[in-house]
């Protein structure tokens, strides 16, 4: 008895089976693609635009993070200021909060108000983090439910503002402040808007 030998496959399906295998391989290259634009530097969170830059904070309240001994923070602490500020919204959670806290510390002992925002954070946590590492806040409200961060465009903590003294946001970053971002962006505002 003879094996039945299966008919061959038509030309057309064969490149379906090969399909699949290309996808892969065009997403593996995008994707190598995107890394290689990450290590080489040339990705620039400042790339997605904030549409509250040049227009004033939007209207909220929060209340303070009673443990820190500090104010809660509203819109009308941002207005009619004797000298500019700096808003960040932060957590304790949030690994590049522990990066950039040295900066913040740095433009607090320099005279420079930074205001506080906690995101969705738990208040015992906020505490401890700030109690460790030293507090840079003049002014700290809790954002517990993040509505506050949603009004201002927040993509994830930290990020960071730069108010005039009129309340006009002036300037944003998505990310950790860093000491090259605190000498070439953030210390040019404040000597332009002081």
């Amino acid at each position: 008895m003879s094996e039945a030998v299966p008919p061959p496959i038509p030309r057309r399906r064969r490149w379906l089976l090969w399909a699949p295998l290309g996808v892969a391989a065009a997403g593996g290259v995008g994707f190598y693609a995107m890394l290689r634009g990450l290590s080489s530097g040339s990705y620039d969170p400042r790339g997605v635009p904030s549409a509250l830059v040049g227009h004033q904070a939007p209207a909220f309240t929060l209340p303070p993070l009673e443990a820190a001994g500090l104010p809660g923070l509203a819109q009308a602490d941002l207005i009619d200021m004797p000298r500019p500020v700096l808003v960040n919204f932060w957590a304790s959670w949030c690994v590049p909060c522990v990066i950039e806290h040295p900066q913040l510390m740095r433009l607090s002992r320099d005279g420079v108000p930074v205001y506080g925002i906690n995101y969705k954070d738990k208040p015992a946590d906020a505490a401890g983090f700030l109690a460790q590492r030293g507090n840079p806040f003049a002014r700290l409200g809790r954002d517990q439910p993040g509505r506050v961060a949603i009004d201002w465009g927040v993509y994830g903590v930290p990020e960071t503002y730069f108010v005039d003294r009129g309340g006009i946001i002036r300037w944003r970053f998505p990310g950790a402040v860093t000491p090259e971002l605190l000498r070439d962006d953030i210390q040019p505002l404040l000597r332009r808007y002081a």
